[in-house]
């Protein structure tokens, strides 16, 4: 029972890591950029989320919609101001200019917040469980958080399928020029796209504030997660980020089976055994711009 109960865990501790890696995934699945600051971002969106609970009184469920707005807002601009100067000069430029950006972000919200550890309180749902019988049982939290995160990546397939605007964003992650020679936008495709990618980094702050507390110079850890998250499910593919999100969590909930202090490393070693012998991931997509 403790194996299995150690499975469930992880599966759900899985659906936070496809969340905070959702927006990963789809920049670079459009637009070929490794976006450093992809942590920092997630907890900037905390940070917004406690700034609009304090000011407001409100539960941070009920914060969601405008922290999007604004972190969406932000992304849009972001890419059409300075990303875009970027994308078409390798692969290198982006990275800096994204490391850049995840620092300043840590400063600032030192110099604002200082370095104590914040938290969103959402109520009862933290401890609320369901009893699954025969000693198993499973936080509720948890469950909404595996369940936003499939909701989320299936919305953004469906829209990437089956909308206009998706599939210009499909033709313009395919071939850049291609598309603009049929009159595509790819500048505001780009910042549409950093947009969306924002939206969901905002949601996945907000998860992240409920779930634990945050100081500005947690962005790095989320990072790695994201990235491990991306590389186990393959680059660019939106389904598989929750694979690989459930596979690292899974790793990390054996290894805290087996000894507390291995659980990191068991999700470390998992993550480097399948990079040395399936590099692509496990659900790879055909096609390197492909989302």
């Amino acid at each position: 029972m403790d194996w299995l109960n150690a499975l469930l865990q992880g599966t759900l501790l899985g659906g936070y890591y496809a969340l905070l890696a959702t927006g990963l995934s789809l920049v670079f699945g459009v637009m070929r950029l490794v976006n450093l600051a992809n942590g920092d971002l997630a907890v900037l969106a905390a940070y917004v989320a406690l700034v609009v609970v304090r000011a407001t009184g409100i539960n941070p469920f009920l914060a969601i919609l405008p922290v999007i707005v604004v972190l969406a807002l932000a992304g849009y601009l972001l890419q059409r101001l300075i990303l875009n100067r970027t994308v078409e000069r390798g692969p290198l430029p982006p990275l800096i200019v994204t490391f850049g950006l995840a620092v300043i972000i840590q400063n600032a919200l030192l110099v604002v917040f200082t370095a104590n550890s914040q938290g969103l309180d959402a109520g009862a749902i933290e401890n609320a469980s369901i009893d699954l019988g025969n000693g198993l049982a499973v936080g509720l939290y948890p469950v909404l958080t595996l369940l936003v995160a499939v909701v989320t990546l299936g919305g953004l397939s469906l829209f990437l399928g089956r909308t206009r605007l998706g599939r210009a964003l499909r033709a313009a992650s395919d071939d850049r020029e291609a598309a603009s020679m049929v009159g595509i936008d790819n500048d505001h495709l780009y910042g549409v796209a950093m947009a969306i990618a924002m939206g969901t980094l905002a949601l996945a702050g907000i998860f992240l504030g409920i779930r634990t507390t945050f100081a500005p110079s947690d962005g790095p850890v989320s990072l790695i997660f994201a990235f491990e998250t991306v590389i186990l499910g393959g680059l660019g593919s939106l389904w598989g980020t929750l694979v690989g999100g459930i596979v690292l969590g899974v790793a990390q909930a054996f290894g805290n089976q087996v000894n507390p202090a291995f659980q990191l490393l068991a999700g470390h070693l998992v993550f480097l055994a399948i990079l040395l012998f399936r590099p692509q991931g496990l659900f790879p997509r055909a096609g390197v711009r492909q989302v």
